[in-house]
């Protein structure tokens, strides 16, 4: 399969700036899967497609003040990105700057030109593309909450006045490096409108990295690698999600992340892991981990029933999960129609409703 097939024009006007007030006043484009109906509304009448009994999984993570910036001993200036922990202090990050090599020590400062702190990074590791592995003087969430600033997505240009709204109002659990953006349009009436009328709520943890949203560079989608994730799905909640299969309702999952713990869960119950619970009728098994799941057209899903997601850049996974999720001929329809209905694109733009 052409990763040139996942390309489309999109006019830059379209790609969203800032986030829209309040939250569920955003647009929503509904996708039947069986009909290939498309229905506009707004986020706040997605309650009109949901019914009792339907189960929706929202991914809990947080993003963290991940973008850090450093002086090098010669005063040259590098910013660091936390991309994902080791330990406390030795993180996976990604550098910008030149000549940071195994071995360099780092000083850190409170802002883009600002002043040394006091805190320390020694280069361990150094890879490609501005990955390196480095280790703080102390423990790096501390440290980023203190100097750190929220990384926004590169076609964002629009500085944000209020870092919380790059935040789910559910987000509890720290060690994303990006949003898990689908999540973005809740707000907490929406969410107990949907509580009253009987829809069910559970939460997963992906922490999400950047290689989630970076376009797809080989020419075949078969030959990429993704970067794997830290993820947890409960227990708790993979009996959630069991007993609601077993009763016949719809499992909804809000974004591709939840997508992809749901189905790496799923994997998992089905013997597709080493820690595999292989039985007939559970349809995830609770697991805390690393996932790597590519999930583009072809791939076969065990969990997800539903999905709410925003709309993704050209040529990126998260394009090709959802093509996987809808077919290819409907989200090319559905993305024509919205870029004809001028609706908002990317992080802070409009959703879909995939049933």
């Amino acid at each position: 399969m052409k990763t040139s097939e996942f390309d489309y024009d999109l006019p830059p006007e379209l790609i969203a700036q800032t986030p829209v007030e309040p939250r569920d006043s955003s647009r929503l484009m509904a996708v039947d899967r069986s009909t290939g109906e498309l229905i506009h509304r707004r986020f706040r009448d997605l309650p009109q497609f949901l019914r009792p009994g339907d189960l929706l999984i929202y991914n809990e993570s947080r993003v963290i003040p991940a973008r850090i910036f450093a002086r090098k001993p010669t005063g040259g200036r590098v910013e660091i990105l936390l991309l994902r922990p080791r330990s406390e202090e030795v993180w996976e990050v990604l550098v910008r700057g030149r000549r940071v090599g195994a071995g360099l020590r780092l000083e850190v400062l409170d802002g883009p030109g600002g002043e040394p702190v006091g805190a320390r990074a020694e280069v361990l590791e150094a890879g490609e593309r501005g990955w390196r592995l480095l280790a703080f003087d102390r423990p790096a969430l501390v440290l980023a909450e203190a100097v750190g600033q929220t990384p926004l997505p590169p076609y964002i240009h629009q500085p944000l006045r209020d870092p919380e709204r790059y935040q789910t109002v559910y987000a509890r659990t720290p060690g994303s490096a990006a949003a898990p953006t689908a999540g973005l349009h809740f707000t907490p009436d929406l969410l107990m409108r949907l509580r009253d009328m009987g829809v069910r709520s559970a939460f997963v943890t992906l922490h999400v990295g950047l290689d989630t949203f970076q376009p797809v560079s080989e020419d075949r989608v078969e030959d990429h690698r993704m970067h794997s994730e830290v993820c947890r799905l409960t227990p708790e909640v993979a009996a959630q999600i069991n007993q609601a299969k077993l009763e016949g309702h719809r499992v909804i999952a809000v974004g591709t992340t939840a997508v992809r713990v749901l189905e790496a869960a799923a994997s998992r119950a089905s013997g597709g892991g080493a820690d595999a619970e292989v039985c007939p009728w559970r349809a995830v098994a609770a697991f805390e981990g690393e996932t790597d799941l590519f999930i583009y057209p072809g791939f076969r899903f065990r969990a997800v029933d539903g999905m709410i997601t925003n709309f993704h850049l050209p040529r990126s996974t998260l394009l090709m999960l959802v093509a996987a999720f809808c077919g290819k001929d409907l989200l090319d329809r559905a993305y024509a129609e919205a870029i004809r209905l001028r609706y908002r694109f990317y992080s802070f733009g409009d959703a879909m409703l995939i049933l």
